[in-house]
């Protein structure tokens, strides 16, 4: 087995809960954990993060570890232009999914935090200064005409989740945010010490998110503690966690099969620092 295919096994993995968990799939949890209360409940999403969560995959230990080169960090930074630049198309969704307007007011400041507003900077802003300081050119960056296929349907496949699933499933799917501090801690940590080429000016989304992560996270763990309230609903909850730790690790494997193991498909970024 090598580095790209080598992944914590969910299925003999055990979550905090001290209980096996041998039917979790790539796509459901299974019938093998017990969801009667809304401890299990986050018990078994903290597991999901545990073993599923995209700080473990083999492109991610490259990024941090410094073993990449400028334009496999160019290529990366680009794709997650589409992933970040979608977030608030993705908010906006949600929001229109709930005619309770204590959520949508709370809700909506995701929103800001990437659009930003009127003489503030937002994080897609600061996700440029990124690509800017890479050496990549903004007007390419957010043309998206570079980006792997992949990229694309895995980003378009989220927005299409919280349109089409339930409320509760559509905000269940932000949690990965749960797990996102760490990984921003170890991404600017990492990138800071292996790359001359990078700076904590242009780390600045990165450290900003430390703040805003904990909070959007918090919100949405409560709210489906709250309002998860049979076994089934709960199981949705994880399976819709489950989703989205799909749709974050399918783009880094097609960024390890593209930008690692060379396989870049037609008219993708090509990097000309090798």
């Amino acid at each position: 087995m090598n580095a790209a295919t080598a992944t914590t096994n969910p299925s003999t993995a055990k979550p905090s809960n001290g209980k096996l968990s041998p039917a979790m799939t790539a796509y459901s949890i299974g019938k093998g954990i017990s969801l009667d209360t809304a401890e299990e409940l986050e018990a078994t999403l903290r597991h999901i993060g545990a073993t599923r969560y995209h700080n473990l995959h083999p492109f991610h230990r490259l990024l941090h570890g410094g073993k990449l080169n400028k334009g496999q960090v160019q290529a990366w930074a680009l794709n997650r232009y589409y992933y970040q630049s979608t977030i608030p198309i993705k908010d906006a969704v949600v929001i229109s999914r709930f005619r309770d307007r204590a959520t949508r007011v709370e809700w909506r400041h995701r929103i800001e935090d990437h659009d930003g507003d009127i003489g503030s900077e937002g994080g897609i802003e600061r996700w440029l200064k990124l690509t800017e300081g890479l050496g990549l050119d903004s007007a390419y960056v957010e043309s998206t005409e570079g980006i792997l296929p992949a990229t694309r349907f895995a980003v378009e496949a989220y927005v299409h989740f919280v349109r089409d699933r339930t409320p509760l499933e559509a905000i269940a799917s932000s949690l990965t945010e749960l797990f996102a501090p760490s990984l921003h801690e170890e991404r600017i940590s990492g990138m800071l010490a292996h790359y001359n080429f990078v700076n904590p000016d242009i780390m600045s989304y990165f450290s900003r998110r430390l703040q805003q992560a904990p909070r959007d996270a918090g919100f949405a763990l409560d709210y489906v503690r709250t309002h998860a309230t049979t076994p089934a609903e709960r199981e949705a909850v994880c399976n819709a966690l489950l989703f989205k730790t799909n749709v974050l690790w399918v783009q880094l494997d097609a960024l390890y099969h593209a930008y690692v193991d060379g396989h870049i498909p037609p008219g993708a970024f090509v990097p000309k620092d090798g």
